[in-house]
């Protein structure tokens, strides 16, 4: 395996909570209104110091979408997927965009989501795989 380059990021960030590799900025969220299976769920438009999965159909509340799951480059855990593609129009607007799941990930404070934090998803209208 070669050099790993990881790219730092300056300011409120959110990091692996496994390895603490930089991800995403806080400026960076769309939405904090996602969910997944292990709680919350935060939509970004930027992602970094992460490697793709392999693209798969995935049926989610709001429709079919295809997506890659990302795995952290500094650890290689899942931390969550980007869309490739969206079948319904309504969702368009989420394809290149990245899911970082919190219970996954640490707060630019190097705060923890706990699965037992806020996990009531009714009325979210955010995604569940």
């Amino acid at each position: 395996m070669g050099r790993l380059y990881l790219i730092y990021l300056e300011g409120n960030k959110y990091t692996c909570k496994y390895c603490q590799t930089h991800l995403a900025l806080a400026d960076d969220i769309i939405s904090k209104s996602f969910h997944c299976r292990h709680g919350k769920a935060y939509l970004f438009d930027k992602v970094v110091n992460v490697t793709n999965g392999e693209k798969e159909e995935r049926m989610m509340i709001t429709g079919m979408h295809t997506v890659v799951d990302i795995f952290c480059v500094g650890c290689g855990s899942i931390v969550g997927w980007k869309y490739e593609a969206a079948h319904e129009k309504s969702q368009k607007y989420k394809v290149g965009k990245f899911i970082l799941e919190r219970f996954k990930v640490l707060g630019p404070d190097g705060s923890n989501y706990s699965i037992t934090q806020d996990t009531h998803m009714a009325g979210s209208d955010g995604d569940d795989v």
